[in-house]
């Protein structure tokens, strides 16, 4: 949908963003799914497993894994929707917030903001913490949270404390909101890094989807042309500039889906069974045996 704050000049050009925006919306919603679905679907046996499913809510960690899926990447996602969706909500539905864009930007210029991107962070916050829900039952080998990637969480949040103290009493409602918008973009461009590595490592992409990569491959790509459309009517790229965010979101994810196509496809193609990786770092672990789908 559009942003507001402006009308547009071309009717075509109007329903072409629209229903681009729609398509990246839920291009990129349905991408969480797969996921989610493969964490599930994942075979894995041992003896970690055994003794899970004698514990209350922790019986599905006997048949179920996410060994392969790194943790750092859905820590780092998940703050990076949480900010995004703070930044998205307040643009979207803050008069004091769009009334300062419009002074900064021009009161003839949308908001960048529109409503399919407030309903996509809601639905993104939700399925990530799905997702680290099942990191918390499921079978996880030797895997775990990195101290670097929680100690990058705590100072991304101490230091969006510290912006909403500075902002507040100055009512610079706009640079608060930047500043969450800061947030997402660091972690947009790092949340990958620690998947990309790991694949790198493994030799191998089984327990990462692919499915979760096209879909954002073409969010990204149809939000690009969303954008493009939306300027074209305009006369005017400052819904790129304006929110350097959402331009850099779609860019860096286009890059890393490429990066992650090429693992999955041409480095390290999955087959239909392949030799897990250790599943626990401690002797006292029986054999296991995986059976995964890339």
């Amino acid at each position: 949908m559009a942003g507001q704050g402006s009308s547009w000049n071309s009717t075509p050009l109007q329903v072409l963003h629209d229903v681009l925006g729609w398509i990246a919306f839920a291009s990129w919603s349905i991408s969480f799914y797969p996921q989610v679905i493969l964490n599930f679907r994942r075979k894995s046996f041992s003896s970690r497993g055994a003794v899970r499913l004698k514990k209350p809510l922790f019986w599905l960690a006997a048949v179920c894994s996410v060994v392969g899926l790194n943790f750092d990447f859905v820590v780092l996602n998940l703050t990076k929707h949480s900010s995004y969706l703070i930044y998205n909500a307040s643009v979207f539905f803050s008069s004091a917030v769009q009334r300062q864009y419009h002074q900064k930007f021009g009161f003839d210029q949308m908001i960048p903001v529109a409503a399919n991107d407030v309903a996509f962070s809601i639905h993104a916050v939700l399925l990530t913490a799905i997702t680290l829900f099942q990191i918390a039952i499921y079978e996880r080998g030797h895997q775990k949270i990195s101290r670097t990637a929680t100690a990058i969480v705590i100072v991304a949040w101490l230091a969006a404390a510290v912006c909403v103290f500075v902002a507040v009493p100055h009512h610079k409602w706009l640079w608060l909101v930047s500043c969450f918008n800061t947030v997402q973009v660091v972690m947009t461009v790092i949340k990958y890094i620690p998947q990309a590595v790991m694949n790198f490592k493994r030799k191998s992409t089984i327990g990462w989807s692919i499915g979760n990569i096209l879909l954002d491959l073409l969010g990204g790509v149809t939000n690009y042309a969303q954008m493009a459309v939306q300027s074209i009517d305009q006369k005017s790229w400052v819904n790129f500039y304006g929110n350097i965010g959402k331009t850099l979101l779609s860019l860096v994810s286009i890059f890393f889906d490429i990066l992650f196509i090429l693992q999955h496809y041409v480095l390290y193609p999955s087959k239909e069974k392949a030799l897990p990786p250790k599943l626990d770092a401690v002797p006292s672990t029986s054999s296991t045996r995986d059976v995964e789908e890339g």
